[in-house]
């Protein structure tokens, strides 16, 4: 018997069956149950309407200054990256002399 907090069966079939849309490469498929995804379309959005509403004078530094976000982002995962594959540091241990 199923208790008020179980999920109905149907909604284990929309989480667990292959994305229906699969065939078409410009779709994008639904998260997975208990998967958080990181959607990134509305700052794109936002950036874009911001580009839209510059004046013709500003469009070339707003272009720089993204290139400049996306550059530190790249910085970012590249040490992000080099860490991970970096063995474990070995802790420092100092000899103190008891007198």
């Amino acid at each position: 018997m199923a208790t008020h907090t179980d999920p109905p069966h149907e909604a284990w079939e929309h989480w667990e069956a292959p994305y229906a849309g699969a065939d078409d490469p410009g779709a994008i498929p639904p998260p997975r149950y208990g998967q958080p995804r990181l959607d990134l379309c509305p700052l794109f959005m936002l950036m874009e309407a911001a580009r839209r509403g510059l004046p013709r004078e500003l469009e070339d530094q707003f272009a720089a200054l993204i290139r400049e976000i996306l550059m530190t982002l790249r910085a970012l995962i590249d040490w992000y990256l080099e860490r991970l594959d970096r063995p474990p540091a070995e802790p420092r241990v100092e000899d103190i002399p008891i007198d």
